[in-house]
């Protein structure tokens, strides 16, 4: 890592806020920026997305303009240290405002940017791993490119799976001499100014919401595994196939709120599956338009902007919606088909649905940084945001470690973060 004539800002997390909060820094001033992401690549779990709303563009158009936008800067200004977390902060001095001391780990980074993706030492590889990008779905090489868009561009080695000094036949064909299995963890101990939380989300653990079925019957996947079924590049080929046996699906229930909106669960509402739900009902019906697609459904929220792909989606004579809560569901052990046990508000009856293949839209988890060490404890709020409680002291968040948000949404507070850095840099100096 690169020498800094000043201290920077730091910013946990490369996902779209992260990356978003980087550049408007960089743009408008001087300063430098070091993002720490803990996956091997930038870009975070919008990259994940087949599409976004409301315009349906593919993620990697909008992540496309950002590297050009980090390339085209100034050389260093935005360091990125990937495979990375923070082990510890502290605050510099006895009071608050004089920054903070960080140490970072890095995992060993057995692949240099020598690297080419010309693919060979894949070829070789006789190691598997779960592909965690396409949410266990598929498997790959121990030696794999995370996604198509992935930077820093370049392979990356899975520790857990590779046998290292018993095999090497990677680095032995390897003819840019890119790969060197004898790395080791790197600690950086920086200095910093100001800090921005930009840990993103996870999904909510759909297992956890018993009477759904999830883990129990393979016919039941979650909102984000549709996303990489519809996509080029997940495990089907963008085809939308059950799980159970790779049968084009055909009649699908969607499920919102699945542990959300409940206090045994998501006490809080996401505030974009309602969206995600209707964007993958047009994926299936534009994917197959023989297919047939029911939503079940609490309320249908689609604030402002988004109405109209609200109308969109429910003008298609083959998308239904159901307003009830969805109790139960269980399988038909013969076919594979799901059955699911509802409530039909507005018919005033319980019904019984069959579906091929249930989607569950999960709610959106905040990733607080895991941070083992140190004086500085972040305020989260009784649902785990961060909104921003430390801004007097150099502090801020983004992005759903603030609040549940889309894309356009966190990079609106991307912005605003930014700005936020830029005058608490001003009123110190002043």
């Amino acid at each position: 890592m690169s020498k800094l004539s000043e201290k920077p800002v730091l910013i946990i997390g490369g996902g779209f806020s992260g990356i978003s909060a980087a550049l408007e820094i960089t743009e408008a001033c001087s300063k430098s920026v070091i993002v720490v992401e803990k996956n091997p690549y930038i870009g975070g779990r919008v990259l994940q997305m087949y599409k976004y709303f409301p315009k349906l563009c593919p993620p990697f158009c909008g992540f496309e303009i950002n590297l050009r936008r980090i390339k085209s800067g100034d050389e260093g200004r935005i360091q990125f240290l990937v495979s990375s977390e923070i082990e510890e902060i502290n605050t510099i001095g006895s009071a608050d405002g004089n920054g903070y001391k960080v140490k970072i780990k890095q995992k060993p980074q057995y692949i240099n940017n020598n690297c080419t993706i010309c693919g060979e030492c894949a070829k070789v590889c006789t190691e598997n791993r779960l592909n965690d990008f396409n949410y266990n779905m598929d498997s790959q090489k121990a030696i794999y490119i995370t996604n198509i868009s992935a930077y820093p561009s370049k392979y990356n080695i899975d520790a857990e799976f590779c046998k290292f000094d018993s095999c090497k036949k990677c680095e032995s064909v390897c003819k840019y001499d890119a790969i060197n299995l004898n790395a080791k963890e790197e600690i950086f101990d920086i200095e910093v100014e100001s800090i921005i939380v930009a840990s993103g989300w996870k999904p909510y653990d759909a297992e956890k919401i018993t009477n759904l079925g999830f883990g129990r019957y393979k016919n039941v996947i979650t909102n984000v595994m549709m996303e990489r079924l519809a996509a080029d590049s997940g495990p089907t080929g963008g085809k939308i196939l059950r799980p159970s046996d790779n049968k084009e699906a055909t009649n699908v229930a969607f499920v919102q709120c699945a542990g959300s909106r409940n206090e045994n669960h998501l006490p809080y509402c996401s505030a974009i599956c309602c969206l995600a739900s209707l964007k993958q009902s047009i994926y299936l019906r534009e994917k197959n338009p023989e297919s047939n697609s029911t939503i079940f459904y609490i309320d249908i929220r689609t604030p402002g902007r988004y109405e109209k792909f609200y109308n969109r989606a429910s003008s298609d004579e083959k998308t239904k919606f159901i307003k009830g809560v969805v109790a139960n569901i269980s399988e038909d052990s013969s076919s594979g088909d799901l059955i699911l046990d509802a409530e039909d508000i507005l018919s005033g009856k319980k019904i019984k649905f069959r579906a091929d293949m249930v989607v569950l839209a999960a709610g959106m988890v905040p990733n607080g940084p895991d941070i083992k060490t140190g004086n500085i404890k972040f305020d989260y709020d009784a649902n785990g945001f961060l909104f921003n409680q430390n801004e007097n002291s150099g502090i801020f968040s983004t992005g759903v470690a603030k609040n549940p948000a889309d894309v356009y949404g966190s990079i609106q507070a991307s912005t605003g973060a930014a700005l936020s850095v830029l005058q608490f840099s001003v009123n110190k100096k002043g």
